[in-house]
């Protein structure tokens, strides 16, 4: 379904990208950094040695097939290297290729979708029948977090049988249907711009997000230059490259953003959940910053490109020192103080 295609060119792993099912058997890794055209501009301004972005980690597993849940296809080892992950990405195929083959016999999005959600959720009834008991044994020993599991896995037991394919965590088990989900629809290269035909594939999973892309456009993508880049895009009418559709729809699905750092040394963006606190974000830099937090002085990303300089920003009154309880916003510049 070009899954193997689309996860090389955007993380540039060099993973087998062969032409028949299950020609990813071995889970393959890719770390790329996080698009974010701040991090540039920040650098030229403090005339940082090194940039450093922050960075994701993409694993790309093998398609799921009907059965997957009791083994089919190697579905029950696909399916332990899913439970790992933070969010769960579909890619699904879109475009109509006689040369490309299909397990099914030919592409059909709304199928594949029910497909995979199906084996998802029942891989979590089995897993669930065979917690439950253990659960309920510990419940009668007394325990209050136990009878809270037994609860919450009940609840969820009931709802994945009634048809339901996603359903709320339960403490202590990795179930997939309780893990975020967004679609990346791999469309043909002609089609990508139409919206009445992205329009019908979103409604197929709303109100999750999804993102649309072509994967021999992005491969032929991965070494061109950001200019170079932009204006290919919009040859197709496309406004934004795979790997920063993807980034962006995943932040915002696991409800995360960045805040940023910048001297000499380096500029840097960091990785922080939405309404994390100011030590919070320095413990994601140090354990020690987050311990000895004093203070953090804070300017706005925009407010320092807008005036040129922190001097600027401080003249203008636009720098802040904020305490332990400010809730870090995107795009935040910051330099923490802390004593240990």
């Amino acid at each position: 379904m070009g899954k193997s295609t689309l996860f090389n060119a955007l993380t540039n792993a060099g993973a087998l990208a062969a032409n028949y099912p299950f020609a990813t058997i071995e889970p393959n890794t890719g770390i790329v950094g996080v698009p974010d055209e701040r991090i540039g501009v920040l650098a030229k301004m403090y005339e940082s040695e090194k940039i450093v972005p922050a960075t994701v980690e993409f694993v790309d597993i093998a398609g799921l097939i009907a059965g997957a849940s009791k083994g089919e296809g190697l579905g029950n080892k696909f399916l332990a290297n899913i439970r790992e992950c933070e969010v769960i990405c579909h890619v699904v195929r879109a475009f109509e290729d006689t040369n490309v083959t299909h397990i099914a016999g030919g592409p059909d999005p709304k199928r594949d979708i029910d497909t995979v959600e199906t084996e998802l959720a029942l891989a979590d009834i089995e897993t669930l029948e065979k917690s439950l008991p253990k659960m309920q044994k510990e419940m009668r020993g007394g325990s209050r977090e136990a009878g809270q599991r037994v609860e919450q896995a009940a609840k969820a037991l009931e709802q994945l049988e009634k048809g339901m394919t996603h359903i709320e965590p339960v403490d202590g088990l990795d179930l997939l249907s309780a893990k975020p989900v967004f679609f990346m629809f791999n469309m043909d290269e002609n089609e990508l711009a139409d919206e009445k035909k992205r329009a019908e594939l979103a409604n197929l999973v709303a109100p999750r997000k999804c993102v649309f892309v072509n994967a021999k456009l992005e491969s032929e993508m991965v070494d061109m230059e950001p200019e170079e880049k932009r204006e290919f895009l919009e040859s197709y009418g496309v406004a934004e490259d795979g790997l920063s559709q993807l980034v962006r729809v995943a932040y915002d699905t696991l409800g995360l953003q960045s805040f940023l750092t910048a001297g000499k040394k380096e500029t840097r963006a960091w990785t922080i959940k939405k309404g994390a606190t100011a030590p919070e974000a320095a413990g994601v830099i140090h354990t020690d910053f987050q311990r000895g937090f004093i203070a953090a002085s804070i300017c706005s990303y925009g407010d320092l490109v807008r005036l040129g300089s922190e001097k600027a920003v401080r003249e203008a009154g636009l720098m802040r020192t904020e305490g332990k309880d400010y809730i870090m916003q995107d795009g935040d510049v910051v330099e923490f103080k802390f004593n240990v």
